[in-house]
């Protein structure tokens, strides 16, 4: 069975400033999750990141680890 690909991905604030760099197997929710603030206590929400300025996706979440890092 073949697993999903997965992503390395990096978001940013409005005037590019800081910079989230993150992995998941679901990029589209986990963009979204950022976007509307679902955790309050997340470095997403403190950090106002909204814009998705990169995308990477790997064959397995070992070679996206090891990207990520």
């Amino acid at each position: 069975m073949r697993s999903a690909p997965t992503a390395v991905y990096i978001m940013t604030n409005r005037n590019n400033t800081v910079l989230y760099t993150g992995v998941t197997s679901d990029l589209w929710t986990r963009v979204f999750e950022h976007k509307m603030k679902l955790d309050p206590s997340s470095f997403a929400t403190r950090y106002n990141l909204n814009k998705l300025v990169y995308i990477e996706t790997t064959a397995n979440i070992a070679a996206a680890i090891a990207r990520e890092k």
